[in-house]
């Protein structure tokens, strides 16, 4: 029964825990959080032309950006995301989206006043206007018609432009050191789940056998016909030859043993009922 129990735990435990949940775990093992970004006070932010509504932060080192909803920030080749500028921060296994639409030489342009060539006229915004207003900013196109994201005699790129761009950036990020240092990293803690994975199946194949055995089999070698029929309905087997444990007769030592007298069929209803009622 020990053993029993133990296996049914064991199987219980392996179907709890599925293998890609376990695999997914293992991924994010060891990938710490940046440090804090401190601010004196909330951040201001600029929007970037040529993008999909991102927010940059100009008076910050650090890579920080506000985008749909989100503040990111890019910290030694990895992504984190959170709803707060300086706090709450969870790694993002990807690069988001709009980060190809960013210009690498914004700071320069931002320091000069200048967007490739152009005077450009930028808003820096507080924070307390950003999270009020950038969905609907985002909604009605807002910066785009209002002074076309502040770029004097601005004219917007052509899609197949800014294609090109978006390619061009994103074969230079994956040259970055830190990106190449990141991406060997991940893949390293990929091939751990697939030398975990075999381990876990050849358990539940040790356990489920076991368990089958032991609740569809009696013990000793499989059930013949005579010895199936000899089953009770509470599963306890019967011995093959003599009577059952319940009609045997216990006889005391000392004491005669009355004769058997003839078999009687079942009791009737009114059987050792007084007559005449």
């Amino acid at each position: 029964m020990k053993k029993l129990l133990l296996g049914a735990i064991l199987l219980a435990l392996a179907l709890a825990v599925p293998i890609p949940a376990m695999a997914e775990v293992n991924i994010s093992v060891g990938i710490s959080l940046p440090p804090p970004i401190v601010f004196a006070a909330p951040p201001e932010v600029v929007v970037m032309p040529d993008t999909d509504y991102v927010y940059v932060v100009p008076d910050s080192e650090a890579d920080l950006f506000f985008w749909n909803g989100w503040w990111w920030h890019l910290w030694e080749g990895r992504w984190y995301r959170s709803y707060y500028y300086n706090r709450g921060w969870t790694y993002y296994n990807s690069v988001p989206r709009f980060y190809f639409d960013v210009d690498p030489g914004w700071r320069g342009y931002y320091r000069d006043h200048t967007w490739h060539g152009h005077r450009w006229n930028y808003e820096r915004i507080p924070n307390r206007g950003l999270h009020q207003n950038w969905k609907s900013w985002r909604d009605t196109r807002y910066w785009e018609k209002r002074g076309t994201w502040g770029v004097q005699n601005y004219q917007p790129r052509p899609q197949r432009e800014r294609q090109e761009l978006r390619h061009q950036r994103q074969e230079e990020y994956q040259r970055r050191p830190d990106v190449q240092r990141h991406q060997q990293r991940i893949q390293e803690q990929q091939r751990q789940p697939r030398v975990q994975q075999p381990r876990l199946q050849q358990r539940q194949q040790r356990v489920q056998p076991a368990e089958r055995g032991r609740t569809m089999r009696p013990q000793g070698g499989p059930a013949g016909r005579d010895e199936r029929q000899q089953l009770q309905p509470s599963g306890k087997r019967r011995p093959m030859d003599g009577p059952a444990p319940s009609e045997r007769r216990q006889v005391k030592p000392g004491k005669k043993t009355k004769p058997a007298g003839p078999e009687r069929g079942p009791r009737s209803k009114d059987e050792g009922r007084p007559a005449g009622r």
